[in-house]
Formats: structure tokens, C-alpha cells, sequence
């Protein structure tokens, strides 16, 4: 217990250690809004909030979707833009899978051709060997 009571003291600060207690907090809260009756926080806040928007260095970013985007003008072009990147990826996708099918089938053609000539040799083997036994 003495030992608790030595590491406790600090000589540079003082002999023990003590911290303050911290005042109570405020319960009462600094925005009067919720004091405001339905029709008045309507017009303080507005009726729609809409998604947020944020003006960065002369540019405007919407949030949707789960993304930020850029407005141009208000045009949409940002909007057409992503559509367009997310078709592109689908289509690569898409263009890889049908190259892949092509090779497989190039493949079975090529082993079937093979087959093919095998068998084709064999049936004129087969036929010089029955002209020879006549």
C-alpha cells in the first residue's frame, strides 16, 4: 500500500497526485430549432433537403447514389459519362468472354480436323492393304 502511495506522488507537481473534477455539462441544448413549431422549421429549413451539395473551388458536387458528382453546367454530361465508363467495363467484359468461347471452339475444331485426317488415313491404309491382298 506504501508503495501505491510513493508511485502516487509526483515531486515536480506537488506531493500527490489529485485531478480536478470537471464542471457538469450544459443539458440544455444552444439551437433554439427544436423550440420552433413544424411549419416554421419547414420554412427555416425547407420543405425538400435534397441530396447535399457542396460548391468546391467554383465547382459544384452533388451526392448521389453513393457517390460524389460533379455538375457541369447542369447539363448531366458527368451523369451520361460514368453511365457510359460502367457500359464500357460491361462490353470489355463481355468482349473477353466471347474471345475466350472463340478459342475454345477454334480448339475443338482443330481436334476434330485432327481426328478427321486420322481417321481418313487409316481407311486408305485400310484399303491399300485389302488391294494388295487381291
Amino acid at each position: 500500500m506504501e508503495d501505491l502511495k510513493k508511485s502516487l506522488k509526483m515531486p515536480l507537481f506537488g506531493n500527490t497526485f489529485s485531478p480536478k473534477k470537471t464542471p457538469p455539462r450544459k443539458s440544455a441544448s444552444l439551437s433554439s430549432l427544436h423550440t420552433l413549431d413544424r411549419s416554421t422549421r419547414e420554412v427555416e429549413l425547407g420543405l425538400e433537403y435534397g441530396p447535399p451539395v457542396m460548391n468546391i473551388g467554383g465547382q459544384s458536387w452533388k451526392f448521389e447514389e453513393g457517390q460524389w458528382l460533379t455538375e457541369s453546367g447542369g447539363n448531366g454530361s458527368n451523369r451520361e459519362l460514368q453511365r457510359l465508363k460502367k457500359r464500357n467495363v460491361q462490353l470489355e467484359e463481355e468482349n473477353n468472354l466471347l474471345k475466350l468461347k472463340i478459342e475454345i471452339l477454334l480448339d475443338m475444331l482443330t481436334e476434330t480436323t485432327v481426328e478427321y485426317h486420322m481417321m481418313e488415313k487409316e481407311v486408305k491404309e485400310i484399303k491399300t492393304q485389302h488391294r494388295r491382298k487381291k
